[in-house]
């Protein structure tokens, strides 16, 4: 596996063995998963100084968060807990560079560590054909949490589908904190988004922890009703969750730049299929599995 390094802008005189040129890296035995969480930067800092060329940042104080970044009054619909412990856990943020349209990412899929560094795995997207764009600049970035250490970090750039497929269980009359499940299923990784907000399904917003899985995607792709697939880029509800206390079933499908929603009443309807009824069934069991 070659290992690309990325500018890294602030450092913390870490020493890593695989810390050069990317081609010659001395064994260092092998690599377990490292459990990090998705951090909603955004809502609540933003950067000093936009970084134009792709870089990766690793902050481990309050006094470096400071001064590469600014605090402000949360803006995202569901506040989010903008405090990181720094006796416990390190920020690491990834930035693509300055970018001539909307349509990029750059995502951190996976974190493992052997004997002597932190391997950071991520892919960058771009547009795909067809998608609507914005003309105007932009400047992706990824946060995430991981725990406390003194190894060095290599960035590694691999290839991935970021088509996705977002499933949730909502039921918007229930007070409690179990009532509003939702999971990403990417072909790499399954995120569990944290304390969803009732009708707040913009997952930008919400920490997440991922468990490592591959292909997970592609198979829940194939079990998709037809007429569901046929909906690319729109929004439809099958019966009425949420009418009473009865909630619901949440599908997104992110797919070559369209998204599509489906709200799907827990109760059988007469707007829903045989085809919908079996897919509510399997998203159903699918949350269950993730638990």
């Amino acid at each position: 596996m070659k290992k690309i390094m990325l500018g890294l802008f602030v450092a913390f005189g870490f020493s890593a063995c695989s810390l050069n040129d990317g081609n010659n890296y001395v064994d260092c035995g092998s690599n377990t998963v490292v459990n990090f969480t998705g951090f909603p930067f955004s809502c609540n800092y933003s950067e000093k100084t936009l970084q134009n060329n792709p870089a990766a940042i690793v902050v481990g104080s309050q006094e470096k968060m400071n001064q590469y970044f600014t605090k402000h009054t949360n803006n995202c619909p569901v506040a989010s807990d903008p405090n990181i412990d720094f006796t416990k856990e390190y920020l690491v943020g990834l930035f693509a560079g300055a970018k001539p349209t909307s349509g990029y990412e750059i995502v951190i899929s996976s974190i493992v560590e052997n004997n002597c560094e932190i391997v950071v795995n991520y892919y960058e997207k771009t547009p795909a054909v067809g998608e609507n764009v914005t003309q105007t600049p932009t400047y992706p970035t990824n946060f995430v949490l991981i725990p406390k250490t003194s190894k060095g970090m290599i960035f590694n750039k691999t290839t991935e589908n970021a088509d996705n497929i977002v499933i949730g269980s909502f039921n918007n009359q229930c007070a409690s904190s179990d009532c509003q499940k939702f999971y990403q299923i990417n072909d790499y990784n399954t995120l569990k988004f944290l304390n969803v907000g009732a009708k707040q399904y913009d997952f930008g917003q919400y920490r997440y922890t991922p468990t490592i899985k591959r292909g997970e995607y592609t198979l829940l792709l194939k079990e998709v009703p037809a007429e569901i697939l046929a909906l690319k880029g729109q929004t439809k509800t099958y019966g009425t969750p949420d009418a009473g206390d009865q909630g619901g079933v949440y599908f997104e499908l992110r797919q070559a730049g369209n998204t599509t929603k489906i709200y799907i009443d827990n109760n059988d309807t007469a707007d829903q299929s045989a085809d919908v009824k079996q897919f509510k069934k399997k998203i159903q069991d699918k949350i269950t599995s993730l638990k």
